[in-house]
């Protein structure tokens, strides 16, 4: 959520940097209005109180006097001012739920150093701040050399007998999948060797979350109410829960109404989970395979810092979702997002884009953003700074990686000409020593 005080101190800034944006419901001056009526409102039940208190005061000494006409003449002014004050109270009341819900629905506002554009066109690569191609070149693995045309791994999957669709279809529908056998075993694999490495290596803590979460949950991390649509929803008691969509909101939510001392920032949490998506707004996207799923696993990485660590913490992040790719002999790229194609609660994000053979292409599989104070203020999450004020949370997520494209990426870079998958080394421990699967005999 953004500061009100601060679009009222700079509503040109407020615009310019939201012109990139898509579909801004509100400009600058609308905000102003509506904050306008809001305050207007306030004075309007404060002046009230006021002349309320002194009457009362008057009619105190009015009786001390005896002089009861008078004191009955101020007793009616002060009932009159008993419904003014009720009916200000009510149009308060609405003029502050008209400025929250107006500010629930605003995105982010970019960083200075994002690229303004419309779309993935637009996107720019990043080699970090003071990388270049060159070195990005020496550093990430290389592409895989194949004396034969690469397979998608739906083709790979499905031939192995370890991807089964249509039982899944059967069983949810559309955009599932059934894993078995050894490719049900690797994504486990996977999954476990990016904990491991988070925890063991990065300085996170595992989190064991809730997979179902309240709506206040989802506005503090900005899901609702903008993606509704997305969300899968249940009944429960007198309301409703939700399948989380991501990690992101219950471990970035562990903080909410919460006052932080400074010396207890960064709060780094990691956790592998199912997610789920309806994918409302992705229809006859990605059909085919696992790409593009209802449910799937994702291993997320959330930080939760002070506004002077933030940007220094979302290069770290960086480089700890790209620490997994490196790990695993997979080739990618990353890339700056352009303010078109950003996230809504983000003010900066980088994705890593992993490269598929089959589909000769690259696809993302880590959106790693920094949020800046925009969930702090929406989950009323603050810190003491080193002056002892207090200030909202900075708070930054990433996929560490998503679990599932993992395992297709490592399916079309690992495979073999006869079928088969060669297990990257990072994930033979968690095989069992095996170092291929599926093939010829």
């Amino acid at each position: 959520m953004l500061d009100i005080n601060w679009i009222k101190a700079n509503p040109a800034a407020f615009d310019m940097l939201q012109k990139g944006r898509k579909n801004v419901p509100f400009s600058a001056s609308d905000l102003i209005a509506i904050d306008d009526r809001r305050r207007a409102a306030i004075l309007s039940v404060e002046d009230a109180q006021a002349k309320r208190n002194a009457l009362s005061k008057d009619i105190g000494i009015a009786k001390a006097q005896k002089d009861e006409a008078r004191a009955a003449t101020l007793m009616a002014e002060v009932a009159s001012l008993k419904d003014a004050i009720q009916k200000g109270e009510e149009t308060r009341r609405d003029a502050d739920e008209a400025l929250r819900s107006a500010l629930l629905v605003l995105p982010n506002l970019p960083l200075s150093d994002v690229p303004v554009g419309s779309d993935e066109a637009d996107n720019a690569p990043y080699f970090g701040p003071n990388g270049s191609a060159e070195t990005a070149a020496k550093t990430r693995p290389p592409k895989p050399a194949f004396g034969f045309a690469p397979r998608e791994h739906y083709e790979l999957g499905e031939a192995m007998g370890g991807m089964d669709f249509e039982a899944a279809a059967r069983l949810s529908g559309s955009r599932f999948v059934v894993l078995k056998h050894d490719l049900a075993r690797l994504e486990r694999a996977i999954g476990q060797f990016m904990l491991d490495l988070h925890v063991e290596q990065h300085g996170y803590t595992e989190i064991n979350p809730p997979l179902l979460v309240r709506d206040d949950a989802l506005y503090g991390t900005n899901q609702l109410p903008k993606f509704a649509d997305d969300l899968f929803f249940t009944p429960h008691g007198d309301g409703r829960l939700a399948l989380i969509p991501t990690a992101e909101v219950p471990l970035t939510n562990m903080v909410r109404e919460s006052i932080l001392s400074l010396d207890a920032l960064p709060i780094r949490m990691t956790a592998l989970t199912p997610c789920f998506r309806s994918e409302a707004g992705s229809a006859g996207r990605d059909t085919r395979g696992m790409l593009r799923q209802h449910q799937f696993n994702k291993v997320e990485m959330v930080s939760i810092t002070s506004a002077e660590a933030g940007e220094d913490e979302h290069e770290k992040m960086l480089s700890d979702a790209e620490d997994v790719m490196k790990t695993l002999g997979l080739h990618y790229r990353v890339m700056k997002l352009c303010t078109g194609d950003m996230g809504f609660g983000a003010r900066r994000t980088y994705d890593i884009e992993v490269w598929l053979p089959g589909q000769d292409t690259y696809r993302e599989i880590s959106s790693v953003s920094y949020c800046g104070d925009f969930q702090g203020r929406r989950m009323d999450a603050r810190y003491r700074d080193a002056d002892g004020k207090m200030r909202p949370v900075h708070t930054l997520n990433g996929s560490g990686v998503a679990v599932g494209r993992a395992l297709i990426a490592v399916m079309e870079n690992y495979q073999q000409d006869d079928g088969a998958i060669a297990i990257p080394a990072a994930l033979q421990p968690y095989m069992r020593g095996r170092t291929r699967i599926g093939g010829r005999p």
